[in-house]
């Protein structure tokens, strides 16, 4: 989003709340503000479009009820720093406006006693804050100019523009393309690729652009670096979206691989209300599944004994709908149980260097051979 449009539309967004409890002041009425519930109770699986959805609860915020009172402020005082930042041309990291926002307030309770409440005690607290003001505006932070940390790299034939700079990030040596906090300020000028292979781990997506794996195959190379933040994310949707590129994802075979793709793919429980814009529904499970392990025969010795962690985590997914509708992952997920063995990527160098790239990817897109 470009700065006059933050200036504008989002600052619109953002100070209509602040008017609204104006409002309510001005007619005589205890200040409340209306908070999409962001619950687990309250993300619904949308089957036909295939992502998490927030649902219709809300909460009421009030600022007389004793155990509303405390978040009713800090949520005015987040929203007052981010409307300075934007009246100001800043640009503050989720970092900076837990610290700009901290600081004790010191009072009497009823026996006369000096008291001290903090704003914020940690900055999960105040980041917790910034997702209400996201569902209450319905503005992503990025678009409210609130940096955050990065991990996504990109690499391949696509050329974009990002302010004054045209980047070409075929041209990046042995290095990739760090996709900034806000991907929708970049410009796509143009793509020279047929899909996108999004690949669970940095150290694979180094490998494999090293080998130049994306000129080769024309596709391009996303890395999320294991759990992807919203920056990676939102580009895949992007690529997916505006320039209708495939997407696949290769990761570990493992549940905490499997659920990483579905974050791609899905949504993730935390992040419901922003799926539309986050989420890939069309993205494609490349590889590994467990039952590759058998198929491949990979060797014992390359095997690794799954953990209970791994075991909790694979039941929890077979609870989940956005698996159990597929009985392809039903049948990964119950022989991962039965089996209790794991596989990484790196194990199919037991064949060879080359052969994930030369025999395990393309036979797999060649043959169709990718869960959906």
């Amino acid at each position: 989003m470009q700065r006059a449009d933050r200036e504008g539309v989002v600052l619109k967004a953002i100070e209509k709340v602040g008017k609204d409890l104006a409002r309510q002041l001005s007619r005589g009425k205890p200040p409340a503000l209306q908070v999409p519930a962001r619950t687990l109770a309250n993300i619904i699986w949308d089957s036909e479009a295939k992502i998490l959805r927030l649902g219709s609860k809300k909460v009421k915020r009030e600022f007389l009820d004793m155990g509303e009172a405390r978040k009713f402020m800090q949520t005015v005082l987040m929203l007052s720093l981010i409307v300075k930042a934007i009246r100001e041309g800043d640009y503050p990291t989720i970092r900076d406006l837990y610290y700009a926002g901290k600081h004790t307030i010191e009072y009497l309770n009823e026996y006369g006693k000096l008291q001290r409440e903090e704003t914020w005690d940690t900055q999960k607290e105040s980041d917790s804050v910034i997702q209400d003001i996201e569902v209450i505006t319905g503005l992503l932070r990025e678009h409210m100019g609130i940096l955050h940390d990065t991990k996504g790299k990109i690499v391949g034939r696509i050329v974009i523009r990002s302010g004054a700079d045209t980047i070409d990030c075929s041209r990046m040596g042995d290095g990739a393309y760090s996709i900034p906090p806000n991907p929708d300020s970049l410009e796509i000028l143009d793509v020279d690729a047929e899909y996108v292979l999004v690949i669970e781990k940095d150290a694979i997506f180094n490998r494999l652009n090293k080998e130049r794996f994306w000129e080769k195959n024309r596709c391009l190379l996303v890395t999320g670096k294991g759990q992807p933040d919203r920056s990676t994310r939102r580009m895949v949707r992007r690529l997916w979206e505006e320039r209708k590129l495939p997407v696949y994802v290769l990761t570990d075979a493992d549940p905490y691989g499997f659920y990483i793709y579905s974050v791609y793919r899905s949504g993730s429980i935390t992040l419901g209300y922003e799926s539309e814009r986050l989420a890939t529904p069309k993205a494609r499970f490349l590889g590994l599944t467990i039952s590759d392990i058998y198929d491949y025969k990979i060797p014992r010795n390359f095997i690794i004994k799954a953990k209970d962690r791994d075991l909790k985590r694979a039941k929890e997914l077979l609870n989940y709908p956005w698996f159990k509708e597929s009985k392809e992952w039903m049948r990964q997920l119950e022989l991962f149980l039965s089996k209790q063995e794991k596989v990484e990527i790196e194990a199919l160098s037991g064949y060879g260097f080359k052969f994930l790239t030369e025999r395990y990817i393309p036979e797999k897109l060649e043959r169709k051979l990718w869960i959906e």
